[in-house]
């Protein structure tokens, strides 16, 4: 097993290395023909070169391996959080019903970015389509406009249930969760077609390497070749909408939060209030810190290698760190989890001593 283990991997390396070669020359020969005299009409070609992490092509084989391996943590921690919140009965309230849409959320989300990411790692080429770059970005923009939405709810949901215990169920019954998570999915999807189309709409006709290793708003936009100065400013004002809106709505609550706890004479009940919000605001914190630091500036202070590295962060990182915060912060969630792993356990038992 381990010789065929070795060849698997030298096979790999091997690979990646005449990838990398290929990869290189491709770059060259791309930049060399993006001479602006040979591009005298809009978006002359079709196709997109993703520039990702291609020089540094030494580290491509440990990158893949290392964020496939974050991808799979990624996509298994938020896919247990929906079905424990599933199957479970007693996780069937709104906070967890909140909770396992945002899984769901994550889950499309990362898969719109990290595929591909993973794919230009091993790929040849780096091509990408106008038609595919586009859909890309609407995706990722709608999902994680969504996501931002979606935080405020749970952080409205947070103050219903500490300030308003009384009226609890009776204001967030099913019919409004339902109505909540619709009006948050429509928003991020409709915006998203307005920021998408207001993107691609822009001539292309100078260098089409984009900077990056998906179709964001910044490095696509860097790539326009005409006056973007209205383009950045309906932007900015979308981007404003999209997280300082939903950002301040949840300071707000917060602030109505921790008036009512404070009230509250029983350190205990204090602590089992705050623990309830503790993992929803640093999942809050991390995911509008990363996005306000990349949207929310103009277009002349952009530096897209650094921008990469933040990016890197929130598609990647903080993803996967999202349902390791939730369970170990939560007891609800960790013995539900613990329960389904010991029915599985307790049927394969039963299984084999059949």
């Amino acid at each position: 097993m381990l010789s065929v283990w070795h060849s698997f991997h030298h096979g790999v390396v091997f690979h990646l290395n005449f990838v990398q070669e290929r990869r290189l020359t491709e770059l060259r020969g791309f930049s060399f023909s993006m001479e602006p005299h040979l591009w005298n009409h809009r978006n002359a070609s079709k196709d997109f070169v993703m520039l990702g992490f291609s020089n540094q092509p030494e580290y491509a084989v440990f990158l893949f391996w290392v964020f496939l391996a974050m991808h799979l943590v990624t996509l298994s921690g938020h896919l247990s959080i929906v079905v424990v919140t599933l199957v479970e009965p007693s996780l069937h309230t709104p906070m967890y019903f909140f909770l396992r849409n945002l899984s769901t959320i994550e889950i499309f989300y990362t898969l719109v970015i990290v595929p591909k990411m993973l794919a230009n790692f091993v790929a040849s080429s780096r091509k990408v389509s106008l038609s595919a770059c586009a859909t890309q970005m609407y995706f990722f923009i709608a999902l994680g406009t969504s996501e931002c939405f979606l935080l405020a709810v749970m952080a409205y949901d947070r103050y219903v249930a500490i300030c308003n215990p009384l009226r609890y169920t009776s204001i967030m019954n099913r019919a409004l969760c339902l109505q909540l998570l619709v009006t948050v999915c429509a928003t991020g999807f409709v915006l998203s077609l307005g920021l998408t189309a207001l993107i691609f709409r822009l001539p292309f006709c100078g260098s089409h390497v984009i900077n990056h290793f998906f179709c964001d708003i910044p490095p696509v936009l860097f790539l326009a070749c005409s006056d973007t100065h209205t383009d950045e400013i309906l932007v900015f004002v979308a981007c404003l909408m999209a997280l300082l809106v939903p950002f301040l709505l949840i300071l707000v609550s917060y602030v109505f939060i921790t008036h009512s706890v404070l009230k509250i004479k029983c350190s205990q009940g204090r602590r089992k209030a705050f623990s309830t919000c503790a993992a929803h605001l640093v999942v809050a914190v991390l995911h509008y810190g990363c996005a306000i630091f990349i949207y929310i500036r103009p277009k002349a202070s952009y530096s897209l290698e650094q921008d990469k590295v933040v990016s890197l962060i929130y598609t990647n990182v903080t993803p996967m760190l999202y349902p390791m915060i939730y369970s170990l912060r939560n007891k609800e969630v960790k013995g539900a989890l613990r329960k389904a792993i010991g029915s599985k356990v307790s049927f394969q038992k039963k299984i084999v001593s059949f």
